[in-house]
């Protein structure tokens, strides 16, 4: 069997590092273990690479890092000498590994002649995306693995605009890594010598100002936090990860002084013991938040995952205990406010934009056509807002305003490219001030837009399937679900059927189709009659299928009503296949 071809080639190899080669020897009993190591090659996709930290071809080490910043390395090279002077800023979390990680891709860039700016301390993700276009970059490398579970990390890489590569980029970078045969082999330097060589240098401090510096283009109203700023009561936790230093600093420079950062979750920790997983779109993340939150009479509870670049809100609901809002509820709340306030300060820009996702809620549409703003679809992934943003620049026909993603990710100014927690975190305490002054909660601002716009509930199931025979019944289930829609096997309620690896829409009461203008995705996305929606996606990142479900209803009880049967339809199905 082909695994077992490369577990010879690596357990042969005679100066395989120490600890992968004990921990290859603690495999050697354990055979579905060592297939699951080797049966493939990690994949290095769009958004780069991640998996469970351990030895073979299927998981992250310095080999399999060697090998993505060896690609990344000639894709420097083919874009020419200055590319190449321009070089690479990379920046770590908190996860296990990550600053040897940073070290190894800094190592391997520079035996290939490409120049490493590296953060000496771990950094957020959206301070490296912002560092890209602060230093003139030409690349940049984020090592994280986001709020996946501790035994995983990441490799993720920015173009020169400090967004993640889209697919055309991508695609090229994809074929340079796959390009390279044997990891084991690939040449790296001493980073003493590629310091003395000026092909290595260390930074921290001044990107750090730079990046704090543009959050006062975050604060809409200064008066108003003048006013609450002491009196407004908040909690943050940053889940162990980097949003620490950022956030804390953003909020006090903002004059917030009533900020209380929950001390079992403050300093990095590898392992992320406090909690289940450091995750902000769960409430078990908030446990210890919540409590503190009750202690201090807090106003609002802010959550930001280890990399910073997703954030979650909880706020007093109206029966007092904490309500942990949905990325979908947040992105409403800070867009309703964000356009709300530019339209006040006569800054609110006619040909303004507000980018969200494909499987974002349709209550940010509602709120930007109340202000005759357009709004544009994108696939799912931070990297296609950020391409949206570049496209603005360059024709200067459309303005950005503000672009999010259900799963917890917001930019408002785009100084980053990436999703970004700090930015979001500064704008909701503001917005919290802002309802306070009028004696409400952020809780009695989204019944206020839920009123004023409908009742959109959304709502998202995820089926974890590892592993090789996890991929292949993640695929047997788009399979089904597009056999059944090509033989006709669908409700009469459905009004539209937009398959995204085709890139067709199809409407069947008319018998017609339309052709969606995005890249192709493995994605299927059904829109019944009454503006209700479902939506299967395998996740790019992660081994898992994700279901997403909207509707619209007239009140709490309705939109419940709506979505529990449309979930037990397609749950029913895919759990059944």
């Amino acid at each position: 069997m082909e695994w077992k071809v490369q577990y010879e080639r690596w357990r042969t190899k005679q100066d395989l590092d120490n600890t992968l080669k004990n921990d290859l020897l603690a495999l050697t009993d354990h055979e579905k273990e060592l297939e699951e190591c080797f049966y493939k090659n990690l994949e290095f996709g769009t958004g780069g690479m991640r998996g469970e930290i351990g030895p073979g071809t299927n998981r992250m080490n310095i080999y399999t890092i060697r090998k993505g910043a060896q690609g990344l390395a000639q894709y420097i090279k083919e874009a020419g000498a200055e590319a190449v002077k321009r070089g690479v800023i990379i920046a770590h979390d908190n996860r296990r590994m990550s600053k040897e990680f940073a070290l190894e891709a800094a190592c391997t860039l520079g035996a290939n002649g490409v120049k490493s700016y590296v953060f000496k301390e771990l950094r957020p993700t959206p301070e490296l995306s912002f560092a890209v276009r602060e230093l003139d970059c030409h690349s940049g490398i984020m090592i994280t693995a986001s709020h996946n579970p501790p035994e995983y990390n990441g490799f993720k890489v920015y173009g020169e605009d400090g967004a993640q590569l889209v697919p055309e980029d991508a695609d090229r970078l994809i074929a340079m890594v796959d390009a390279v045969e044997n990891e084991l082999e690939v040449v790296t330097e001493d980073p003493e010598k590629l310091e003395h060589d000026g092909l290595l240098e260390w930074v921290l401090e001044e990107i750090d100002e730079a990046y704090l510096k543009q959050m006062s283009n975050i604060v809409m109203d200064k008066p108003l936090i003048d006013e609450m700023g002491e009196d407004l009561s908040i909690v943050f936790t940053p889940l162990h990860g980097t949003a620490y230093i950022p956030m804390t600093e953003a909020l006090k420079r903002a004059g917030f002084s009533n900020v209380h950062v929950v001390a079992e979750q403050a300093d990095p920790d590898t392992e992320f013991s406090t909690v289940q997983s450091p995750n902000p779109e769960e409430r078990e993340a908030f446990e210890l938040a919540i409590k503190l939150g009750k202690e201090k009479h807090a106003d609002v509870l802010i959550a930001t995952d280890p990399d910073a670049d997703r954030i979650g809100l909880a706020v007093k609901s109206h029966d007092g205990d904490y309500h942990v809002l949905s990325g979908n509820q947040t992105g409403a709340l800070l867009l309703d406010y964000l356009l709300k306030k530019k339209q006040e300060m006569k800054a609110l820009p006619a040909n303004g934009v507000v980018i969200k996702t494909i499987v974002t809620s349709e209550l940010g549409r509602a709120i930007a056509d109340s202000y005759n703003l357009k709004t544009l679809d994108v696939l799912t992934g931070f990297k296609f807002i950020g391409e949206k943003i570049r496209q603005f620049e360059r024709s200067e026909k459309d303005t950005f305003l503000f672009g999010y993603e259900e799963s917890f990710g917001y930019l408002i100014e785009p100084f980053a490219r990436d999703k970004d927690a700090i930015q979001p975190g500064l704008l909701a305490a503001e917005m919290c001030a802002y309802y306070k002054k009028q004696n409400k909660t952020l809780y009695d601002g989204l019944i206020h837009i839920f009123d004023q716009y409908g009742y959109y509930f959304e709502d998202l199931a995820s089926f974890v399937f590892k592993g090789k025979e996890g991929a292949e019944k993640m695929a047997r289930i788009m399979t089904t679900f597009r056999r059944d829609i090509a033989e006709g096997n669908f409700s009469d309620d459905v009004h539209s059927i937009e398959d995204y690896k085709t890139g067709i829409r199809h409407i069947p009461a008319q018998d017609e189709t339309e052709i969606i203008d995005l890249p192709a995705s493995n994605v299927l996305k059904i829109i019944l009659k009454d503006g209700s929606w479902y939506c299967l996606r395998p996740s790019g990142t992660e081994p898992k299928i994700k279901c997403y479900f909207g509707v619209k209803g007239i009140s709490t009880e309705d939109a419940e009503q709506r979505l529990d049967v449309i979930k037990n339809d397609v749950l029913q199905k895919v759990q059944s296949l």
